[in-house]
């Protein structure tokens, strides 16, 4: 398995570094593969991505070689659908424009007459209040009006959750409609996700090296070096997901 995804590389006279520009599977990761250390990687499922990814990028059959290592490992889900690899930027680099989401003309229209209509609103409310008694009740209204929406936006509904990674770490995320919010990234080690708000979540983790706060309260959540799931339901209360039902983000 290993000298076959090395030697194809070597053929193509590609180095370690370009792999993991191009597919997003650090360098530590691939020479593992290579050299056959499975210990080094994550969860078996992540390893098989991996393999996959690294594969196909090579030109070769990825689903095969992944299914291959399955046998080898003596792994028992043919069945499972394989986590998608992507990089952790939750936070894009200043001045990195290269593959930023191009947004359609029409939306950005939508949102720039949405910004004039917000700020005659807010015109009018300031120059309102008091039928022009002179003595700044306009300006005491736009006060009140502030302070009414920060207080809203306070009690908002729903579950407050974010993620601190104390190791390096598989994530993903999907709020209480099932769209992702963390779609299947790695964090490194100190790195945040969130405060993401929803009714509630469903997270599938690489490992349990992971810190969750859920409406500002820590979590418990058992140390694993295993790949684990919880659901998290409108009261905050976890509860922990056998494999077949986490999510994938695939």
């Amino acid at each position: 398995m290993g000298k076959t995804l090395r030697e194809a590389r070597n053929r193509r006279k590609i180095d370690l570094p370009q792999v993991e520009a191009a597919t997003k599977i650090r360098i530590r990761y691939l020479r593992a593969i290579e050299n056959e250390e499975w210990d080094v990687l994550p969860g078996e499922a992540y390893v098989r991505a991996f393999i996959r990814t690294y594969a196909s990028f090579l030109g070769l059959d990825g689903e095969r070689l992944a299914e291959e290592h399955r046998r080898e490992v003596g792994a028992t889900r043919p069945a499972e659908r394989l986590p998608r690899v992507e990089p952790a930027t939750l936070k894009p680099k200043r001045g990195v424009r290269r593959g930023a989401p191009r947004i359609p003309p029409r939306l950005t229209a939508a949102i720039v007459s949405a910004v004039l209509v917000a700020v005659l609103v807010v015109v009018a409310v300031l120059s309102s209040g008091g039928g022009g008694s002179g003595n700044g009740g306009g300006h005491d209204h736009g006060k009140r009006s502030i302070a009414n929406g920060t207080a809203a936006a306070k009690k908002q509904p729903g579950l407050s959750l974010r993620l601190t990674a104390t190791a390096e770490v598989w994530v993903c995320l999907l709020d209480g409609r099932g769209d992702p919010v963390v779609n299947g990234q790695i964090l490194e080690a100190g790195a945040e996700a969130g405060p993401y708000r929803s009714g509630s979540f469903t997270v599938a983790l690489g490992n349990g090296a992971v810190r969750m706060m859920v409406n500002g309260q820590q979590a418990e959540i058992p140390e694993s070096s295993s790949p684990v799931g919880y659901s998290i339901a409108p009261g905050g209360a976890l509860r922990e997901i056998p494999e077949g039902e986490r999510p994938s983000c695939t």
